[in-house]
């Protein structure tokens, strides 16, 4: 099945591994609740057990290092994207309001960037992703 969107989401490539699995669910989490549309019917097993809904299409997630991420962020901004973002200082709070005081401390130039999210049209997202390697 074809798509008209796509969600693409980096993370830092010199994270621990729990880092880069809870930025990505992060980030994640923020397209999902932008966008209920994206998000399909539950599921139900042959037992008649049910299941969460989840995504309708790929997330694909890349890896990059502090300067690519933050290049790619500045073409996100440029186009206008639906962008969530993570940042280092949102590691050491402890609730979501002061994740959001966090980004508010700093312009868009200096946020020290650990992940991104943007969800959009297909070739809007492959622009900003450009040149990142997918996440092995």
């Amino acid at each position: 099945m074809r798509f008209d969107t796509k969600i693409g989401i980096v993370v830092r490539d010199d994270l621990a591994a729990w880092q880069r699995l809870n930025v990505t669910a992060f980030l994640a989490s923020a397209v999902a609740g932008a966008f209920p549309g994206v998000i399909g019917e539950p599921y139900e097993d042959a037992s008649g057990n049910t299941y969460l809904p989840m995504f309708r299409q790929p997330v694909l997630v890349y890896e990059a290092d502090a300067e690519t991420i933050g290049k790619a962020h500045g073409r996100a901004l440029a186009r206008e994207m639906d962008i969530a973002v993570y940042i280092e200082d949102m590691f050491e709070t402890g609730h979501d309001e002061a994740n959001r005081e966090t980004v508010r401390a700093v312009t868009a130039e200096e946020m020290p960037l650990v992940g991104f999210s943007v969800h959009g049209p297909k070739n809007g997202v492959d622009k900003v992703f450009k040149g990142l390697r997918l996440h092995p």
